[in-house]
């Protein structure tokens, strides 16, 4: 570790003396006892139902670590993490927030022979460490795609959708980037990479298309009909549902795909930071893996794929901080708006 117990104490009561603790409500936690009064306190937007068997394997192999596990949005976790929160670990789909928390000085140094194996995009500064790569993905109802062609790319699918209005009528789903992080990170990146980005919201507003908070819900939604189609949801989780769920299908994109990097940090206010380095390490074995072992998260070799390649990975670095700039944002925010928010 690079920085001293005391200089880390000195770090996290600053942090806490200059503004108040965030009032943390997550959405889900889960205690899993170690066999020590250890216990490494892990905020993660991660859903508890794909991180729990990592969970259990670490403590297979670390069976005296406890690990308090916190579920939460991602901007819910950029605000308790900079409002002095105390966390050992912090896990993100929303790498520019978590850029943001290092660039921020929220974050401390960690280095080991697992953090250097990593390829240099996937961290910052022995910073921020990312351990899977994880494309955006529209998911269809098979049901109510059934008389429908599959478009192969964004122009095909903003034609879909001009020439079958009826069809998608409400029944479009995509995140409210205005609250959501990880769907502001993916909406930026398009738009700053792509010309058909707001062509394509602008016509996703006509059609009243409903706003979501996160992957799960908009999969629930496209599952049960309810939603024709989802845009830009997280394919691991749609990869996983369908596996169990013949309801679903992911539309086989080959313009571009936009490769998100989940990625871990530790806060500067931890304080079981031996138990974190662990913590941290075994996340990026499970990422430097060819496959992944006991998730549905795609390792860090899937941003090596040609439709990952087309346009993605994102990139770890101080462009991120672009669309995190005050003005920036409202202008983005304010233009997503007219687009998709149809009054």
């Amino acid at each position: 570790m690079r920085f001293t117990d005391f200089t880390r104490r000195l770090i996290g009561l600053w942090l806490l003396l200059a503004s108040p603790l965030h009032a943390l409500e997550p959405e889900d936690q889960k205690l899993y006892p170690g066999t020590s009064t250890t216990v490494v306190k892990v905020i993660s937007t991660g859903d508890l139902a794909v991180f729990e068997p990592f969970i259990l394997q670490f403590q297979a192999e670390n069976p005296t670590i406890g690990i308090d596990y916190y579920v939460t949005s991602s901007a819910e976790l950029h605000s308790a993490i900079q409002g002095g929160g105390v966390f050992d670990v912090a896990i993100s789909s929303a790498m520019d927030l978590q850029f943001q928390l290092a660039n921020d000085g929220a974050a401390q140094a960690y280095a080991s022979a697992v953090t250097e194996a990593l390829p240099v995009w996937a961290r910052w500064r022995n910073q921020v460490f990312a351990f899977t790569a994880e494309p955006a993905v529209a998911v269809i109802s098979r049901e109510r795609f059934v008389d429908l062609e599959r478009p192969k790319t964004r122009q095909e699918l903003i034609a879909l959708l001009r020439q079958n209005p009826d069809a998608f009528e409400n029944t479009i789903g995509t995140y409210d980037v205005r609250s959501s992080g990880l769907g502001y990170l993916f909406a930026t990146q398009e738009a700053r990479n792509s010309d058909t980005f707001w062509r394509l919201s602008e016509l996703m507003g006509t059609r009243g298309t409903e706003l979501y908070c996160c992957s799960s819900q908009m999969i629930d939604d496209v599952a049960s009909g309810r939603l024709t189609l989802a845009y830009n949801v997280l394919g691991s989780y749609a990869a996983e549902r369908i596996a169990r769920d013949d309801r679903l299908e992911i539309l086989e994109m080959e313009d571009y795909a936009t490769v998100m990097l989940r990625t871990a940090l530790i806060p500067a206010t931890a304080t079981e930071t031996q138990g974190a380095a662990l913590f941290i390490d075994a996340l990026l074995q499970e990422g430097l893996r060819d496959a992944p072992t006991v998730w549905a998260l795609p390792p860090l070799g899937a941003a090596d794929t040609p439709e990952a390649r087309a346009y993605g990975p994102i990139r770890l670095g101080p462009a991120l901080l672009v669309y995190l700039d005050k003005l920036n944002r409202d202008a983005f925010l304010r233009a997503w708006s007219d687009a998709m928010v149809q009054q």
